[in-house]
């Protein structure tokens, strides 16, 4: 049998994101990192696959391609629904990448609708009249506004997702989700009936992401943050389960890696920080002016690993992440921390780190290539959207590692993972 789910996601942390709650409604899911070669399919065990891709900021005809290669991999692991999923903030811009790959996938499925929605209310990320709020706030007067690669300042989604696409954007409102499944279907008879293509959903509790899982089944695509997640797996019979988050004992070492700049990872850094625990800093101007900071790095943690995690971070405030970027360029300085924190990452795993924490998209697909992972088993969650998965490393190894979104995790997100992973090896 096929799998009944196949995942495709735009970054490395979004795929666990949304495979962590694929887990908690009862799939047992595999992440693979990049489109595997052809025959994977028979090496697989599980419900669901999640495919991470790195297309969140690469041009958009690069994004599509990568997309339609996973597609063709998922297909011929005989998924029944395709899901596309992006970040629950639509990081995106003018140019795509969320409308291209959504058209390029429609038009591979021979489908003229599906659904979009970013909506993930345990994570403050809701939709309402097609206007996106992260917390309180919309997403234009947000943190998301001064991001130094997808700036986000066009609330409304129906214009942001209409500018990327060739197909009319329409809305499903709050009054229709809320009249249930049978009035969502009726509402995209509506829609098709009037030459919509892509419709945006409202979802301001969980509640309704459930009830627009249950309308979409039989979609050939959705596309979604991880919200939608929870309301797709009832629709194969699939009920919450412990088991299918079960992951081998953790061994060794513990280590965090961040490369994230938000608002969120910041706080955590801090929080961090304030507990007195050991932590690196990594300054791109000195990484950029030829200093071996890597290698300090690595001495700085040779003498800490044993009293527990250690941090080594470039996470900055944002007028500071203005600065190296007005001095190296915004994609030169980032590129050059992921490739830092990447190297620092293989050196803390040669030193036996076997409980590994990054945060950042970037950072997160950076590392897990530069160690040479090629697939996870999704565990625990640790906060939404962030579960413990593990990995086996190129010599044999299993390597515990969380993949954290910026944008996620409460301030003691850092030091309370590493206690929960104890807490389930007990």
């Amino acid at each position: 049998m096929g799998i009944r789910l196949g995942c495709i996601a735009d970054d490395f942390t979004g795929a666990t994101d949304l495979a962590n709650n694929l887990v908690r409604a009862g799939l047992r899911v595999v992440q693979l990192i990049d489109t595997p070669p052809a025959g994977v399919e028979q090496a697989v065990d599980a419900d669901a696959v999640v495919i991470a891709l790195k297309s969140r900021t690469v041009p958009a005809a690069d994004a599509v391609e990568a997309s339609l290669r996973a597609l063709a991999c998922l297909r011929s692991m005989g998924a029944e629904q395709i899901y596309f999923k992006y970040c629950s903030t639509f990081d995106s811009t003018p140019a795509g990448n969320i409308g291209p790959v959504t058209e390029a996938l429609m038009d591979a499925l021979g489908t003229d609708f599906t659904v979009a929605t970013p909506a993930f209310p345990d994570n403050g990320r809701t939709v309402f009249k097609g206007h996106l709020f992260v917390g309180d706030v919309l997403l234009g007067d947000s943190g998301m506004r001064h991001h130094p690669l997808t700036p986000m300042t066009d609330s409304n989604l129906v214009s942001v997702l209409g500018a990327q696409s060739t197909r009319e954007v329409g809305l499903i409102d709050h009054t229709v989700v809320a009249d249930g499944v049978e009035a969502i279907r009726a509402r995209v008879d509506a829609l098709r009936a009037d030459g919509i293509g892509i419709a945006v959903v409202d979802a301001v509790a969980n509640d309704d992401l459930v009830r627009l899982g249950a309308a979409v089944q039989g979609f050939p695509l959705v596309t979604a943050g991880s919200g939608l997640a929870i309301g797709l797996p009832a629709n194969w019979g699939f009920k919450p389960s412990r088991a299918a988050a079960h992951l081998p004992p953790p061994t060794g070492h513990g280590a965090v890696v961040s490369g994230s700049v938000s608002e969120a990872t910041n706080r955590q850094v801090l929080e961090y920080l304030r507990t007195g625990r050991p932590a690196f800093s990594v300054d791109p101007l000195r990484v950029a002016a030829g200093e071996d900071v890597v290698a300090e790095a690595l001495a700085f943690a040779d003498s800490h690993l044993e009293d527990g995690p250690v941090l080594v971070c470039s996470t900055q405030p944002a007028d500071t992440v203005r600065t190296v970027q007005g001095r190296l360029g915004a994609a030169e300085a980032g590129e050059l921390v992921e490739r830092t924190l990447a190297r620092v990452a293989q050196g803390l795993v040669e030193r036996g780190v076997r409980r590994l924490v990054v945060a950042g998209g970037e950072t997160s697909g950076a590392v897990v290539q530069a160690l040479g992972i090629t697939g996870l088993r999704i565990g625990p969650q640790i906060d939404p959207g962030v579960p413990w998965c593990a990995a086996h490393l190129p010599g044999g190894d299993t390597l515990h590692i969380t993949l954290k979104s910026g944008n996620f995790g409460r301030p003691d997100f850092f030091t309370r993972s590493f206690a929960l992973l104890d807490e389930e090896a007990a």
